[in-house]
């Protein structure tokens, strides 16, 4: 595809799909609602070779065509971050993300963010994520560790969104949550939306978007559990607030746990109490990445182990059981 001529895609709603034009279309193309509707205005997304209104309803077999301009230039400084690089090829680049590095650009966080180190770093980022994200596939919150892939060329960027939407990309997490868990393995399934009454949370809502999360015991501390977490789904915050919402919220959550541990009675109180002084941060690292390679179709697994910082608090919980 001419990079300088922007990208085209054709899109076909499936069976099951439906809902509101843009919203779909953000979703199937890892776009911002904003930035859709910014292309819609423009007459760039079409609905058999109409063109399409932002508030009408897609319906399966329906196909769109969608046509995004070039990006403009990346005013994002290029920065000589350290940055642990665990794969790369023309296509794709695998990051080993570091705790309390923000992903990309955004009001309040302009530089020292992963998208600075990747420019730095590679060149040839792809542009469909816009000038504020280019190369990001997916994201993992600030002071979560672990695994991300980034895109270098749109080709490639499009086929890891569609493999992320079709749940073809295998994501396991590894965290600490307070308490036990009654039933192991867990499907929690439960919609996630903006918190109404603080916007910078989430919350599990009828009215939210589809969320699916897959939890597992792997060793059974004092009075928390380490979980192998599975997404089906990636909402902002989907483990943090599922996790919280079935009563046993991530170790180390500012957000959606803390004070969590001061609730706790009997004599497990006091190592709830050391455990969480120990936590330096939200018990949440990416471990496992798996998916097709976006040109080539071979298999590429990840892995990343914990890193030193929750290591150190696994160690101690396992040795005071």
């Amino acid at each position: 595809m001419d990079q300088g001529a922007g990208s085209a895609y054709s899109l076909v709603v499936e069976p099951g799909e439906g809902g509101r034009l843009d919203r779909f279309v953000s979703e199937r193309l890892e776009l911002s609602r904003t930035r859709v509707q910014a292309l819609l205005a423009d007459g760039r997304v079409q609905i058999e070779g109409r063109p399409a209104r932002k508030s009408e309803a897609v319906q399966p077999g329906m196909r769109i065509e969608v046509r995004v301009p070039p990006p403009a230039a990346v005013d994002i400084p290029a920065e000589d971050l350290p940055l642990d690089i665990v794969f790369e090829d023309e296509d794709i680049v695998v990051v080993n993300k570091a705790a309390g590095m923000v992903v990309h650009p955004a009001p309040g966080h302009r530089t020292g963010t992963m998208v600075n180190a990747l420019l730095w770093h590679v060149r040839d980022l792809s542009g469909v994520g816009g000038r504020l994200r280019p190369g990001i596939v997916h994201r993992l919150d600030r002071d979560t560790s672990g695994l991300l892939v980034a895109a270098k060329n749109d080709a490639a960027h499009q086929h890891l969104a569609d493999a992320l939407r079709k749940r073809k990309v295998k994501r396991i997490y590894l965290a600490a949550a307070w308490g036990h868990l009654v039933e192991s393995p867990l499907t929690i399934d439960a919609p996630i939306a903006r918190d109404r009454r603080d916007r910078k949370r989430m919350a599990v809502s009828s009215d939210g978007r589809a969320a699916v999360t897959r939890v597992r015991r792997r060793e059974r501390w004092d009075r928390a559990d380490l979980l192998d977490v599975a997404l089906r789904t990636g909402r902002t915050h989907q483990i943090r607030v599922h996790l919280a919402h079935v009563g046993h919220p991530v170790v180390g959550d500012p957000i959606y746990g803390a004070g969590w541990e001061r609730g706790m009675g009997g004599p497990g109180r006091a190592w709830a109490m050391e455990l969480s002084r120990r936590t330096p941060r939200l018990f949440l690292h990416a471990a496992e990445l798996a998916f097709a390679h976006p040109s080539s179709g071979r298999a590429m697994s990840f892995q990343a182990p914990l890193p030193a910082d929750l290591a150190e608090v696994a160690e101690w919980a396992r040795s005071r059981e």
